[in-house]
């Protein structure tokens, strides 16, 4: 029993030992655990300290970046305001350079008027003077000087034999041309000017017949210069400028006297390129609707303009004014605004080195005729400016107030006359016919 008690003292000594440590160790296994949970919580608190400056740090980057383009924005902004100012500041200024412009061709056109009726003052005799030469069986010396110049000797127009497929074809190239010449008319009548050919044909160029003899009345209209004459519908009848344009328009006016008897106004002018055939076109032909003729920019862009009142074989004074600047045009028609809109080929540019006609429409380069398109009539002091003028100059041109300054092509620049179309000598448009 002893020794029972001995060894149940001794394991219960051990137990209690052993008790004793699992408590010490689970102690210690306490404070870790203590330790660790501080540990973490700290962990815990940079962690969130750290996102907390990175989320900061990325929104005061972000709000940067931001505000950096907010200002290049605005910078850009601005610069395109000030582009847009300086735009319309030059345009302002390109319109006042414009109207100034047109102010110096007004005024000098009013000077050449001054010069001219100054000169006319100084060439006219005076009453008593010219009946006391006509009374001693001499002429005065403005009839001499007018009979001079209407007497000039003139050429007239050779055309080659011509093979019938050229013929058929209507081209520039194949046509029969000849150089330019000058048909002054009858030297019995200097006032008498009439067609030599006519062909049998739908319409027919009107001809007035005067008196033969007599002292010519003096004009009115005194700046047409010259006059050509279309006398039937054939695709060889054409005059021609070469070189045409010889640089790009962005304004253009075009103004002539223009007559006939047909019941149709047919093609006036046309210009094409290599690229296209219709850059520039006052197109008509014998077909529906015949009181109007289409203006022609850059095909397909066109404009129908009221000519109605043209076709009474009496002459008629037009002017097609254009501005790629405004985008507008004007069609005046004896110093009347017949006809003008806007929204037309803004910005477009008309290139030079065309081929430039005068009585055919183009369906090629230089070529491809229709006698249904073609000019029969007269037209006399045709001009082409490279700017758009102003209503008074359209005027002070149909009252025979001269020129305004800055023509680009004249019917003294027509190079070359093809088919039976004729050149006519005549400064004023009353002695035209």
């Amino acid at each position: 029993m002893d020794r029972l008690l001995q060894k149940q003292e001794s394991l219960q000594l051990v137990a209690n030992g052993s008790q004793a440590s699992t408590q010490e160790e689970l102690h210690r296994l306490q404070t870790w655990v203590k330790k660790l949970e501080r540990n973490s919580k700290k962990q815990a608190v940079r962690i969130r300290a750290l996102e907390g400056a990175w989320q900061e740090t990325r929104q005061k980057q972000l709000e940067s970046r931001l505000s950096n383009l907010t200002q290049e924005l605005e910078s850009h902004r601005e610069d395109f305001r000030d582009v847009a100012a300086h735009q319309q500041s030059l345009q302002k200024i390109l319109q006042s350079l414009q109207d100034a412009l047109r102010s110096q061709g007004s005024k000098l056109g009013s000077i050449e008027r001054k010069l001219k009726s100054l000169k006319q003052k100084e060439e006219l005799p005076s009453p008593r003077s010219a009946a006391a030469s006509e009374a001693a069986g001499g002429q005065s010396p403005t009839l001499k000087k007018l009979r001079a110049k209407h007497r000039q000797p003139g050429g007239h127009l050779e055309v080659p034999a011509e093979s019938p497929a050229a013929l058929q074809r209507g081209s520039l190239l194949g046509q029969a041309a000849s150089p330019l010449q000058v048909d002054p008319g009858p030297a019995s009548s200097p006032e008498q000017q009439t067609l030599t050919e006519q062909p049998p044909g739908p319409a027919k160029v009107p001809a007035e017949q005067k008196p033969p003899g007599g002292p010519r009345k003096p004009g009115t209209r005194c700046n047409v210069d010259s006059m050509l004459v279309f006398p039937n519908a054939s695709t060889e009848n054409f005059a021609a400028f070469q070189p045409g344009l010889q640089t790009s328009l962005l304004e253009l006016s075009l103004c002539s006297w223009v007559r006939t008897s047909a019941r149709y106004l047919g093609t006036i002018l046309s210009y094409a390129t290599e690229e296209n055939d219709n850059k520039l076109v006052l197109h008509g032909r014998d077909a529906a609707p015949r009181n109007s003729l289409h203006f022609v920019i850059g095909d397909p862009a066109f404009r129908e303009l009221p000519v109605g009142a043209v076709l009474d074989g009496r002459w008629h004074h037009a002017c097609i004014i254009w501005s790629s600047i405004q985008g507008r045009y004007w069609f005046y028609l004896d110093r009347r605004l017949a006809s003008l809109g806007s929204n037309f080929r803004k910005g477009y540019e008309i290139p030079p080195q065309g081929s430039l006609l005068l009585g055919q429409e183009q369906d090629t380069l230089g070529g491809g005729f229709d006698s249904s398109e073609s000019f029969v009539g007269l037209l006399a002091g045709f001009a082409m400016w490279g700017r758009a003028l102003l209503p008074g100059e359209v005027s002070s041109i149909a009252l025979g107030e001269g020129l305004p300054h800055g023509t680009v092509l004249t019917l003294a620049n027509v190079s070359m006359l093809s088919g039976s179309v004729r050149k006519v000598n005549c400064t004023c448009l009353e002695h035209c016919l």
